[in-house]
Order: C-alpha cells, then sequence, then structure tokens
C-alpha cells in the first residue's frame, strides 16, 4: 500500500514555525510492529527545542486568542475536512507505525475527527454568566477566556483521536498547544500538524516535539507560561507530573489507567455477554485503558460463557493490519509482549 499523498509522512518535528528534520545518528527509529520494517525517522529533541516551542506558543497564542470565536471555528472546520479528505492516508499510517487493523484504523480517524469538528462549533458558544450578588450595590460577572499556552503528552495507542481529542477544546478556546506524542507513534500527531498548517492554523499555535519524554515533560512542567498539562497513559506517570506541576501550580487533566472488570451474571444474555466481552477485551488487540483486565462469571453461566467464547475467540485472525479479514494487529513492542507473558 502506499499514501495518495506522501508528504503527510513527514520526517521531521515541528517547533513553533519551523519543521525540523530528523538526522540519521540524532534520530528516533519508528518501526511497523507486525513486520519490524523501518517507517521513518523522527528528530530526537530535548529541552532546547521545547523551551523554544513554548516560548513561540506563547506569542502565538496572543494573536489567536484575539480573534473572534468564529475566525478559529472556521480554521478547525477546515482542518476537520482535511482529515477526513485524507482518511485512508492518515489510517495507513496509524496502521504502519501502530498496527491496529487499517479497518479500525481509518474508524480512529473518523472519531478523531468528530473532536475537531465538535469543538470547532463548540466555539462560537463560550458564554460567559451574570451572578446575583450578595449585595445591592454588587454584580458578579463570569468571563470564560483562555488558559494560555497548554501542553500535551499523548499515548500510542490511539495516536490520533487522544490528539485531536486534547487539540480540539484547547485551540478552540483560544489557546495554543505544544504536543509530545508517543515516540512509538509520532507519524500521526505530525500529518495531523500537517493538514492543521494547511486548514490555516497560525505558526506557533500546535508545535509537535519528538524526542526524549524525561527531557521534553520536565521542560513542559517546570516552565511557568505551560498553565495546564493535558496527559493520557499510566497513573504512575500522571503522579510525577503532577508533582512536577506543583511549584508552578499549573492546571492538569490526567486520563489514568484503569482496572476493569467483566463481570456476567447468570441472567444475562450470554450472546450478549459473549459480543460484549469481544470489546471489551480485545479492541486494539487489549491496548486501551478500558479493556476488561479480568471476567467474572457466576456459576450457573459459566460453562455456556466458556465455550460460546472460545468460539468466537477461535474465529479472530491475527496478523499484519495491512492484511484484509485481519481482526487483532500486533502488541506495539516487545516491553508490551513481555509484561502479557509475564
Amino acid at each position: 500500500m502506499k499514501l495518495r499523498d506522501p508528504s503527510l509522512l513527514r520526517q521531521a518535528a515541528l517547533v513553533g514555525g519551523e519543521w525540523i528534520e530528523a538526522r540519521p545518528g540524532a534520530a528516533i527509529e519508528v518501526r511497523n510492529p507486525a513486520t519490524g520494517d523501518l517507517v521513518g525517522l523522527v528528530p530526537r529533541l530535548g529541552a532546547a527545542e521545547t523551551t523554544r516551542a513554548i516560548a513561540e506558543a506563547e506569542v502565538a497564542q496572543k494573536a489567536w486568542a484575539a480573534r473572534t470565536a468564529g475566525e478559529r471555528a472556521s480554521i478547525l472546520r477546515k482542518w476537520f475536512g482535511l482529515m477526513m479528505e485524507n482518511q485512508d492516508d492518515l489510517g495507513l499510517i496509524l496502521t504502519l507505525e501502530q498496527g491496529k487493523p487499517l479497518a479500525e484504523a481509518k474508524g480512529e480517524i473518523a472519531y478523531g475527527a468528530s473532536f475537531i469538528e465538535w469543538f470547532a462549533e463548540e466555539a462560537r458558544r463560550v458564554r460567559g454568566d451574570v451572578i446575583p450578588g450578595h449585595g445591592r450595590d454588587k454584580r458578579i460577572v463570569v468571563l470564560k477566556q483562555p488558559i494560555g499556552v497548554v501542553a500535551a503528552i499523548t499515548p500510542w495507542n490511539f495516536p490520533n483521536a487522544m490528539i485531536a481529542r486534547k487539540a480540539g477544546p484547547a485551540l478552540a478556546a483560544g489557546c495554543a498547544m505544544v504536543l509530545k506524542p508517543a515516540s512509538q507513534t509520532p507519524f500521526s500527531a505530525i500529518a495531523l500538524a500537517v493538514l492543521g498548517a494547511r486548514a490555516g492554523l497560525p505558526a506557533g499555535i500546535f508545535s509537535v516535539l519528538t524526542g526524549s519524554a524525561s527531557e521534553i515533560g520536565a521542560v513542559m512542567t517546570a516552565s511557568p507560561i505551560v498553565r495546564k498539562i493535558t496527559f493520557t497513559g499510566s497513573t504512575e506517570v500522571g503522579a510525577m507530573l503532577m508533582q512536577q506541576s506543583a511549584p508552578t501550580i499549573k492546571k492538569l487533566g490526567l486520563e489514568l489507567g484503569g482496572n476493569a472488570p467483566f463481570i456476567v451474571f447468570d441472567d444475562a444474555d450470554v450472546d450478549a455477554a459473549v459480543a460484549g466481552a469481544l470489546v471489551a477485551k480485545f479492541r486494539n488487540n487489549g491496548q486501551t485503558c478500558v479493556c476488561a483486565n479480568r471476567i467474572y462469571v457466576q456459576d450457573r453461566v459459566y460453562e455456556a460463557f466458556a465455550e460460546k467464547l472460545a468460539v468466537a475467540l477461535s474465529g479472530l485472525r491475527t496478523g499484519n493490519g495491512q492484511d484484509d479479514g485481519v481482526a487483532l494487529g500486533p502488541l506495539i513492542d516487545a516491553k508490551a509482549v513481555d509484561k502479557v507473558e509475564q
């Protein structure tokens, strides 16, 4: 399979308004988890580039916030449209670097684009409020204003949708965003930045930094310019980000690890329970924060449930996400395999 628009697979990071190309010897390799083939290289950036991106975001954000909600909404609508026009290419890029089946990847593109579309419209409806005061000579007026520069750290399991879900509301509200995508799946983020520039996002409003998570994250949390951190990932890293952000009193939005039992009671529709278990446990090959960690089944329906589940699982084909009929792609990397085996 080939991309219809090869420029979407750009081996570079966007720092403010400048694209920094990957250089062999100072780059991160991104490999297809199904085949081990090299997808491409991205720059190994660090503290200096992060500081620069934040500084440029601070400048750009003021002009972006000064635009009308309608102006911002118009650009976000164009971004949404470009995402949907390039759904096939974005889905292929996602499958190449993350491994999920192509149909599932294309579904994620539409899902991610829907956040951009929704928040583009919500941007027009950010209204304040007038609240009755506690005295005759008091009037309380609530104004909603953009918080400023937002730093985002996103995971590899939904490398398009998790970015769109964070960038959509931030940009609609008039904020700027500095993004650190997962090193396993940076090309989905970079492709979104390419399309964002085509849609008219001003330089500095949406940066994509690839490289050392510890270096980039440390600058994000320490910077007084960054007023909010949004993170999806493990509870351990979320706790660390909270601790590092405390001295600058940042707002945080943390979506952390799940712990989900799947429970089948003896009055359940067993066929429906099996279908639900397949979705709950095996979506994205089990690599989501809301996947079932364990299954509890009451005694009276245990045998029937186990038998039907085994039959259903036997029909799921595992393989390269680009191949027809594949329901389960690979795990993301060797560490994920080791975790399952343990």
